[in-house]
């Protein structure tokens, strides 16, 4: 899967967790740029993102991401 394959994907994501179909993430979108992205909302999108990728990510790389460039490097690095 190409980084752009898996963007796609992950606009798809984004768009339904937010219930915003304008959404279009980058490398450095953080939860700043995302009106509703709060950490109840964070947790739902760990979890959807986990599902679309079917995939886990560990406490660490959750508490340690500081922008979805972060969370697409560990996707695209799990799903080689």
């Amino acid at each position: 899967m190409t980084r752009e394959e898996a963007y796609k994907k992950l606009d798809e994501v984004f768009q339904d967790v937010f219930d915003d179909d304008t959404i279009h993430v980058n490398d450095d979108t953080t939860a700043n740029d995302i009106e509703d992205w709060d950490s109840l909302e964070h947790i739902n999108l760990i979890v959807a993102v986990e599902k679309k990728f079917g995939m886990k990510f560990n406490m660490g790389e959750v508490n340690t991401m500081k922008n979805v460039g972060e969370m697409m490097d560990i996707i695209l690095e799990r799903t080689k």
